[in-house]
């Protein structure tokens, strides 16, 4: 079901997230609406807000 709902939000060029971020349960999903390069930019910047990886670690961005 949702490879379905999702396949149709990336059809209508949406997002699977909404302004709080994404979390682990749409992991999957996010290549859907986030290109690679703006997943690498997200990561990077996460990194340089978070070098030590303390804040809310193991989530997305």
């Amino acid at each position: 079901m949702e490879s379905i709902v999702y396949g149709i939000i990336r059809d209508f060029g949406g997002s699977v997230s909404a302004e709080h971020g994404i979390g682990l349960h749409k992991r999957p999903w996010l290549s859907y609406s986030r290109s690679p390069a703006e997943m690498a930019l997200l990561r990077r910047m996460r990194e340089m807000l978070d070098p030590r990886g303390i804040l809310n670690p193991g989530k997305v961005f």
